[in-house]
Order: C-alpha cells, then sequence, then structure tokens
C-alpha cells in the first residue's frame, strides 16, 4: 500500500476507523500478556518439573535458555519487522512461541525441555518488540503515551497474577499446561491481529546482515551468561567468566565495525546520532538494572524478615506494580492532551532515587505498612519511566527504523534487568555472609554457604538466634542493594536532564476536529507516524514524514 504524505500536526482524512485502532490494541494487550506472564507461570511450577523429569543440576538452564534466546533474537525482530513488514514478522513470532510452549510442556527430559524454551525464548524476542513497533507504526506520537501506559498496566497485571495462576495450574492440572496455557491466549492473538491488522508489505532492498547478527548474538549471549552465571556457577574472577567477557567484547566490537559497512545493519549506528535516543538506551538500562534487581530481592525481605508467605509472591509487590499502573496509565494520559513528555523522565528517575533510597532503611523492625508506601514511592518512578523511554526513542528516528528503535530501547532494559540483578545480587550475597559470620560465627557461615538466600523450609529450620541473625542480615544485604540502586537511579537522573523535548506529532484533542477523525471529539490516532528527530543534531538525522497505515 502506498504511503500517503501530509503535513505535520494534521490528520488524514481516510484515517483508521477508532473501533479498528481499539480491537487491534486490544489483540497487542493480550501478547503482551502472553510475553509477560510466561515466566511468572512458569517459576511456581519449577520444583514440580524438577521432581518429575529430574535433572535439578540443569534446572537453572530452563530460565537461562530462555533468557538466551530473548535477549540474542530481539534486535533481529525488530529488523526483519523493518525489512519485510510487521505483520508477517509479528505473526512468526507468536507462532514461534506457541510451538515452542507446546514442545515444552510435551518434554520427557530436562534437556529437552532446556532445548524448547530455547525455543519459545525465540519467538519471545519478537513479540514485545512486535507490540511496541506496531503501535508506534500505527498511532501518532501524540497518541502513543495512551497506549503504552495500558501496555505497562497488562504487564503490572501479569506479574500480579502470574504466580497466582502459575501455582493454581501446578496444583491441580499439572506442571505441562503451564505451558499449555500459552495456547488458548496465542490463538486469539493470532485470530485478531490475521482479521484487523492490515499494514504496508515492504520489499527488502538488501539482504540480511548475518555475520553481524552471528556477531551481535555471540555478543548478548557472551553478557547474559556472566551475569548469569558469575558469583553462583563460576567466581567472577574464574577463567570461564573472563573468557566470556573477552568473548562478548570482541563479538561486540566486530559488530561495531560490521555495521559500519553493511547495506542493512541490523543495529543502524546512525540511530544513536540522536541525543534523545541515546539518552533513552542509557535510562531504559538504568531502570532495567533498578526494577528488576528490586522485584528479586523485596520478597526476599518481605519473606525472610517480616514473615510474609510465599504461596502469594506476586501479591507482595502490589503496591509498587499497583502504583506502576496507575502512574503509568496517568503519564500516558498526559503525554496525549499536552504532547509534552520532559517532566516525567525527571520525575520518574527523582522518585526512583527517593524510592530506592527509603527501601535502603529498612530493617529488622520495618512493618509491612512503611515498606508498602517505599514501594509505592519506587512504582511511580516506574510508572513514570516504563512507557516514556520507548515513547521518545521510538520518537528519536524515522519510520523505516521504528523496528529497530523499539528493539534496542526493549534490549537495553534487558541487558540492565540481567546485569542489575548480577551486581545487586553479589553485593547482597556478599553482605549477608559477612554478617551472619560476624553474628553467628562459624555456625552462620555454614548456614550460608551453599547460598545466601533461603528458602522458607530452611529458614524454619533454624534456631532461634541464627534465625534472628540471618534476619539481620537479609536487612543488611538489601540495605546495600538497594543503596547501589539508588546511586544508579541519580546516573538515570543526569541522563534524564539532558532530554530535549521534541514535540510529539499528531493532533491531541483541541486540535482534532470532526473532520479529522470521523467523529466530533475523537481523539483516536490517525495512522502510523514517523518519529520526530530528538536534539540539536535530529533534524538532520530524520527528515519528518507522516505516513498512513490502513487498519481493519
Amino acid at each position: 500500500m502506498a504511503e500517503t504524505e501530509i503535513k505535520p500536526g494534521e490528520q488524514a482524512k481516510d484515517a483508521p476507523p477508532a473501533r479498528s485502532v481499539r480491537v487491534v490494541m486490544m489483540a497487542l494487550m493480550v501478547t503482551i500478556l502472553l510475553a509477560m506472564l510466561d515466566n511468572m507461570i512458569v517459576s511456581p511450577a519449577m520444583p514440580t518439573i524438577v521432581g518429575d523429569l529430574g535433572g535439578m543440576e540443569h534446572l537453572s538452564w530452563v530460565v537461562t535458555a530462555y533468557m538466551l534466546a530473548t535477549a540474542a533474537s530481539t534486535p533481529i525482530w525488530g529488523k526483519l519487522g523493518d525489512m519485510y513488514g510487521r505483520k508477517g514478522v509479528f505473526l512468526t513470532s507468536i507462532v514461534i512461541f506457541l510451538l515452542g510452549s507446546v514442545l515444552s510442556g510435551m518434554a520427557q527430559d530436562m534437556g529437552q525441555l532446556i532445548g524448547f524454551r530455547a525455543v519459545q525464548g525465540l519467538g519471545a524476542g519478537g513479540l514485545m518488540v512486535g507490540v511496541m513497533a506496531i503501535i508506534g507504526e500505527l498511532v501518532t506520537p501524540r497518541e502513543r503515551g495512551k497506549y503504552m501506559g495500558m501496555m505497562t498496566g497488562v504487564m503490572a497485571v501479569a506479574m500480579i497474577g502470574g504466580p497466582l495462576v502459575g501455582g493454581t495450574i501446578t496444583d491441580h492440572l499439572g506442571w505441562r499446561w503451564a505451558f499449555y496455557i500459552n495456547l488458548p491466549l496465542g490463538a486469539v492473538a493470532l485470530a485478531m491481529v490475521t482479521a484487523v491488522l492490515h499494514l504496508p508489505k515492504k520489499k527488502a532492498k538488501g539482504r540480511i546482515d548475518y555475520l553481524g547478527a552471528a556477531l551481535l548474538t555471540v555478543g548478548i549471549s557472551s553478557l547474559v551468561l556472566v551475569t548469569t552465571w558469575g558469583g553462583t556457577e563460576y567466581a567472577w574472577t574464574s577463567t570461564v567468566i573472563m573468557e566470556l567477557i573477552a568473548i562478548g567484547v570482541v563479538a561486540l566490537i566486530g559488530f561495531v565495525i560490521v555495521q559500519k559497512k553493511a547495506a542493512e545493519p541490523i543495529l543502524p549506528l546512525h540511530i544513536f546520532r540522536s541525543l534523545n535516543f541515546t539518552l533513552m538506551s542509557v535510562i531504559g538500562f538504568l531502570t532495567g538494572f533498578v526494577m528488576f534487581g528490586a522485584m528479586l530481592f523485596l520478597p526476599l525481605y518481605q519473606q525472610s524478615v517480616q514473615g510474609a508467605s510465599a504461596t502469594n509472591s506476586g501479591l507482595l509487590l502490589l503496591p509498587m506494580l499497583l502504583s506502576m499502573m496507575v502512574v503509568s496509565f496517568f503519564s500516558g494520559r498526559f503525554t496525549t492532551s499536552t504532547g509534552k513528555y520532559k517532566i516525567f523522565p525527571i520525575a520518574g528517575t527523582v522518585l526512583m532515587v527517593l524510592g530506592l533510597f527509603l527501601l535502603a532503611q529498612m530493617d529488622t523492625d520495618t512493618s509491612r505498612f512503611t515498606s508498602g508506601l517505599y514501594m509505592a514511592v519506587l512504582g511511580a518512578g516506574m510508572g513514570c519511566l516504563m512507557q516514556i523511554t520507548m515513547l521518545v526513542a521510538q520518537n528519536s528516528v524515522e519510520m523505516k527504523d521504528m523496528g529497530v528503535a523499539s528493539s534496542s530501547a526493549t534490549l537495553f532494559r534487558t541487558l540492565g534487568s540481567s546485569f542489575g540483578v548480577a551486581i545487586m545480587g553479589a553485593l547482597f550475597n556478599s553482605r549477608v555472609e559477612d554478617t551472619m559470620a560476624s553474628r553467628a560465627g562459624e555456625l552462620g557461615g555454614k548456614v550460608t554457604e551453599q547460598s545466601a538466600q533461603l528458602d522458607a523450609d530452611s529458614l524454619a529450620r533454624l534456631a532461634a538466634p541464627v534465625r534472628d541473625a540471618y534476619q539481620h542480615a537479609v536487612s543488611a544485604g538489601t540495605h546495600s542493594a538497594f543503596l547501589l540502586g539508588a546511586v544508579i537511579g541519580v546516573a538515570a537522573l543526569v541522563a534524564a536532564l539532558f532530554v530535549k523535548e521534541v514535540p510529539l506529532r499528531g493532533a491531541g484533542p483541541k486540535d482534532s476536529g470532526p473532520e479529522d477523525s470521523g467523529s466530533a471529539g475523537s481523539d483516536e490516532p490517525a495512522g502510523a507516524v514517523a518519529g520526530d528527530a530528538a536534539g540539536a543534531g535530529d533534524a538532520a538525522a530524520a527528515r519528518p514524514r507522516t505516513t498512513v497505515a490502513e487498519v481493519g
């Protein structure tokens, strides 16, 4: 379908019907739910899976294989969508994800499960990228915040409900249904996307950059393995970790060199000429670092120190996730109505630093109500940042690079989470072991010899003095981890201060008239709008152009 040129700020007369846009968004929300629920549902089933299939020594690979495949494939899915059209690539990623889900549910041993989880992760890499890139192509930048806020809300719901659903399914239907449950959701998403989403078909002018894809895959995989194995499977200074770091660095240097010469680079380096895009990549990385580290240690603190039950682990994070959902929804609506967004990266990073600093003050006497308030502050900061980083990243590139912009923003957040969990985890473990040794002597050292994180059963078996020492140790560990997070948050705040507010194109409610949208007062998006350049030098790098893609 030919692209339609329209002037910035105007809406196309052949804008997609509002009802069709809403149906597409429903399909995309189902897909986001599919992607986010998977790990949340599978985690509670892990003990049952080990009991059935055996292979306890390989259990970590069930998660690692999925993470590696997801992270490594993310930028490739984004580029394929830019080259060959988003709809076909998106549907392919859903099919691969569902195939991996079926095979994982049919696995007969741990080796098969690990392999099939990698297939599932390969498809998952395209789900999130596909959703965000499709929103970027269908919705004007001005309207985008509203819909991305809705997507953040779906993510929060999945984080809260996933463990509950996973535990219930495992107890009543068996662990295999933790994978099979993806099929009905996936079928709905496939049917809805196939029926109502119609985007321009594209024909790539160049060949896929296979060498760049291979080098990027090796580099990302090496970094993820370093953060996954470092301090757990292998010591940080071990030969294996050093070799992985060397391989990752060499592969990424080679990747940069190849991208400068490739006709169709997997990750075009020119997008980093945009100051705003580069800043959003940094903020996204640092936000992922802090957010997933917090989500790891908050339930541990609540269970070990405050005596909360581990059964409904998703509910432990409810104050943070609800706050994140509400603020994200509000910030999206505000951005749509005003076209302004710079306030949110700044406010978000300030709240993130404040929340982490408050969480670092928790000790063995902190009440659940107080810790809930601290979590709500952190959640509000995350709500300001989650969708704004994607919105500004997309607004900083041309339409032809929408996929790689979306995949890059997702990739940096994923890598940030890997580094956050690893580095904050190493600091936490070290502090717990030191505190246990000083408070409980040799016995304390033996208690944490295998792991600084004890499960509920191990904690219950400890003698009262040792349990008290462990609670103080966990409190000290979370203090150090969250204090590090606050420092990382300050770095994100510095980056946010340099963001330049480039106006978001696309008429807001005050700009649109009945003749623009087909219905009086409608604020539905007109179509896909090429992103504005961000920063002083971006206007030369990206020529403003608006395109309309029909829907339904």
